[in-house]
């Protein structure tokens, strides 16, 4: 039986204001598998947002495990979560997060550095995955060179360059226009059939219709999870 890149246990998470007590997250047993391309659908307050969170190591649940490729990181340390996260999760953020004096070439290579790669590998790697997206002309540009469309792709770039387990993207399309989404799909579209792990967080549902699989949660459980049935392709 194939290993889930994803096995979440009975996860709970709940946070303390005051005296009052919010369970973000009540009971969560979900496994997602290689390869597989998965949204993370709900309204505001559902939970997604601190599922996601916890599936990018950024946050740690309150009780329940959490397998990442088959190692139990619901309890680590935050230097062991950082480890993890830079070796094994690309983040794709509905604000780019780029560094704004760095170039495009230096920012894809920056996971690189933390990864102790050479100068010279991490600009090796850093242009294939830049030619990847189709970037490789705009390397030595800075973000406010770009349209908000390029920075994504970027943004994109940096995710893949350490060769992930996991690419996780957070509203990846919620700053750009219709044209631009459609083109920032098509790439995911490549990125999985490249044999990527991919889990998409959106409230959109046309963005979602092109996953294959479809969690919804609302009130901090999964309310349903399904294979998509009618996936939508980019066409050019």
């Amino acid at each position: 039986m194939m290993q889930p890149v994803i096995s979440l246990k009975n996860i709970k998470r709940a946070f303390h204001l005051g005296d009052e007590t919010i369970h973000a997250l009540k009971e969560i047993n979900l496994d997602i598998y290689k390869n597989e391309y998965v949204a993370l659908m709900g309204p505001s307050g559902s939970g997604k947002s601190t599922l996601m969170n916890i599936l990018g190591c950024l946050d740690t649940p309150s009780s329940g495990q959490y397998f990442l490729e088959g190692n139990d990181v619901s309890k680590s340390s935050d230097n062991a979560l950082a480890a993890v996260r830079n070796k094994q999760i690309g983040f794709i953020f509905q604000t780019f997060n780029l560094i704004p004096r760095l170039n495009m070439l230096e920012n894809v290579a920056l996971p690189l550095i933390y990864a102790g790669w050479s100068k010279k590998d991490r600009e090796e790697r850093a242009m294939e995955v830049l030619e990847q997206v189709g970037l490789a002309n705009r390397m030595k540009h800075k973000p406010n060179e770009l349209s908000g469309g390029q920075r994504q792709r970027v943004a994109i770039a940096r995710a893949l360059v350490n060769k992930p387990s996991l690419i996780l993207a957070d509203e990846p399309t919620g700053n750009l226009d219709t044209k631009t989404s459609y083109e920032i799909m098509k790439l995911f579209e490549e990125i999985h059939l490249n044999g990527n792990t991919l889990v998409v967080v959106t409230h959109e549902e046309d963005i979602a219709a092109y996953t294959h699989r479809i969690v919804r949660m609302r009130d901090g459980l999964v309310e349903s999870d399904m294979p998509n049935t009618q996936i939508h392709r980019v066409t050019t």
